[in-house]
């Protein structure tokens, strides 16, 4: 995630930002966010209701996008088990309480809760 958000804020390399001793599992859900970051951030745009995708703070982008790939494209990481969404959701939620402002939190946990509504309810969500 927070490769990721270097990424994003510098434009460098993912490969540069990932480091050397990242686990697979990090580098395939980093991989996945990246190439997929269209189709993320229009499901945050969806359900970010009165925030535009580029109001929101760049590390609350990146905790949600890699939660996103983690509930919607749980294959990304061949050979790892997938995380069930509540538990991604867990994840980004206590990423934005030790990485983001005070109010990140609640914030990352309504999207990624509507998001995950959406999906249970057989909506498309893109």
């Amino acid at each position: 995630m927070v490769s990721l958000y270097q990424h994003d804020l510098t434009g460098r390399p993912l490969v540069e930002t990932l480091g050397p001793n990242a686990s697979l599992f990090a580098r395939a859900l980093a991989h996945a966010a990246a190439d997929r970051v269209e189709e993320l951030d229009q499901v945050i745009d969806r359900h970010a209701h009165g925030w535009s995708v580029q109001r929101i703070q760049p590390l609350e982008r990146s905790i949600m996008r890699v939660a996103l790939i983690e509930m919607l494209h749980p294959d990304v990481a061949p050979g790892e088990k997938p995380i069930p969404a509540e538990g991604a959701i867990e994840e980004a939620v206590e990423s934005a309480k030790t990485f983001c402002g005070s109010e990140a939190p609640a914030f990352v946990n309504g999207v990624l809760a509507a998001v995950l509504r959406e999906v249970r309810e057989d909506q498309p969500i893109s």
